[in-house]
């Protein structure tokens, strides 16, 4: 990937994203939610790993990298995947890739909280607005009336832990580089996800057994594309282009989630949920730092 590319790769995937949200909600209503997702995770672990393994940067971490990956495995793989496989239980896919488009914004708080990162006045601007876009989603629901759904609250969680996680990898500096993190960060999360799931779920592997061919075709897509090679082409997109801007692209991830959801599962999508996702595209654009970060650049080339 080049940096003039990088955009075409971006868009490619926030589409593997916005239907990997449709995949999901496939799966937890086939199979039991937290043991497909620690299959999956060790799926999308181990393909990092091969990949870097290929590259002849694979490596075994020292005793204190593993510290810090088990702490960020917490909040990026532990409590966000299972928040997000158990909630998307009792909501629709739309409601779920509209609050998932929150991140850039928690993230922007969790900074603030933990970074000591700079609030403006358009953050808080931006953030105001993308939490009434969330809001109107959650009272939307599933039938557009005013109520709001169990597992929306289970989403909101899972976006919260997401964005702190972020916030984790940035202040807790590590010696390995980001995919060599990513990677055994799925593989030591997946292993959590799969005690938690033997602890809840007594029957929760069995049911990976009885699926039909279709069921582990998405089950694999969403392992491999979406999770393992999707998180190696975003942090890359990263590393060329610069947070802010790769962050504008998130909202590209709601517009195919909901189209996804509304073609493919049939999904009914609601006047407040459309409303809700313009009020979260607007505050991401503030929320996350896009448009303050816009403004500063084009003061500097004016100057």
């Amino acid at each position: 990937m080049t940096q003039s590319n990088a955009y075409i790769w971006l868009v490619s995937i926030m589409v593997a994203w916005g239907l990997n949200v449709v995949a999901l909600k496939v799966l937890v209503d086939e199979f039991s939610p937290v043991a497909m997702t620690s299959m999956r995770i060790l799926t999308a672990g181990l393909v990092v790993l091969s990949v870097l393994l290929l590259q002849r940067k694979w490596e075994i971490p020292s005793v204190k990298d593993f510290g810090v990956i088990f702490l960020i495995s917490l909040f990026n793989i532990v409590g966000h995947h299972y928040f997000l496989s158990i909630g998307l239980k009792g909501t629709t896919a739309v409601n779920t890739g509209l609050i998932l488009g929150l991140i850039p914004i928690l993230t922007a708080i969790a900074a603030v909280i933990f970074l000591n990162a700079r609030l403006t006045l358009l953050k808080v601007g931006g953030i105001i607005v993308g939490f009434a876009g969330v809001f109107l989603v959650m009272v939307a629901g599933s039938t557009g009336d005013f109520e709001v759904a169990a597992g929306d609250w289970y989403i909101l969680m899972a976006a919260i832990t997401q964005a702190i996680s972020f916030v984790l990898i940035k202040k807790l500096s590590t010696s390995l580089n980001v995919l060599l993190l990513t990677g055994w960060m799925m593989v030591l999360g997946s292993v959590m996800l799969g005690v938690i799931s033997l602890a809840t779920e007594p029957a929760g592997y069995q049911t990976l057994l009885k699926g039909e061919g279709y069921h582990y075709a998405i089950f694999f897509a969403s392992a491999f594309i979406a999770t393992g090679v999707g998180h190696m082409i975003y942090n890359n997109a990263i590393r060329l282009i610069g947070p802010s801007e790769s962050a504008v692209f998130t909202n590209l991830n709601l517009l195919f989630s909901i189209t996804g959801a509304a073609l493919l599962l049939g999904e009914p999508v609601f006047l407040g949920q459309i409303a809700g996702f313009a009020l979260i595209v607007a505050g991401v654009l503030g929320g996350s730092g896009f448009v303050d970060h816009w403004l500063q650049r084009k003061k500097q080339r004016l100057n």
